[in-house]
């Protein structure tokens, strides 16, 4: 009996994906909200901001209207305690980065976080993000996910081409 539990037990572990794995980034999507489009009828009745399947953070939560970093993310194993959400943007008026965390926790399963930039940090609904990058990192600073748009890389040396010094 040992002899076929051993092998189960070892196909069992290399078949389980390690943790980097089991967190993904299913959609990273920037989109304006108004601070309209979270009142429900809910929170007039109760005075409660309406949460359900998603979690809203906000670098100014008294402040709803901004840019929101709307992100998916899929979390295939247990429920990860002290994670940590980094955005990074470069706005059109700068060519400074300004980086925004968000502590987290992360459910297991497919939820819904909406990473507001808000208040004073977007104050303006026709100004989009030139360049961004949304990282997911656990306590101990590992790298779980992430994702930016294709204005955050910069290009190598191959692809600026030959430079002087590389000449024959």
């Amino acid at each position: 009996m040992r002899q076929i539990l051993a092998p189960l037990a070892l196909l069992a572990l290399a078949a389980a994906p390690c943790r980097a794995d089991t967190i993904t980034f299913a959609r990273v999507w920037p989109q304006w909200h108004d601070s309209g489009s979270f009142e429900s009828y809910h929170e007039y009745r109760t005075g409660k901001e309406l949460v359900q399947d998603w979690i809203v953070m906000r670098t100014q939560p008294k402040s709803r209207s901004g840019l929101y970093f709307l992100t998916r993310v899929l979390n295939h194993g247990p429920a990860l305690a002290s994670a940590t959400f980094t955005v990074r943007v470069i706005k059109p008026d700068s060519v400074e980065t300004r980086v925004y965390s968000f502590p987290a926790t992360v459910p297991a399963g497919s939820r819904l976080f909406e990473i507001g930039l808000t208040g004073t940090d977007w104050a303006s609904s026709h100004v989009l993000p030139v360049a961004w990058e949304v990282e997911l990192r656990s306590a101990d600073g590992t790298l779980l996910a992430e994702t930016s748009n294709f204005l955050w890389e910069k290009p190598g040396p191959q692809a600026r081409g030959p430079g002087p010094d590389d000449r024959p």
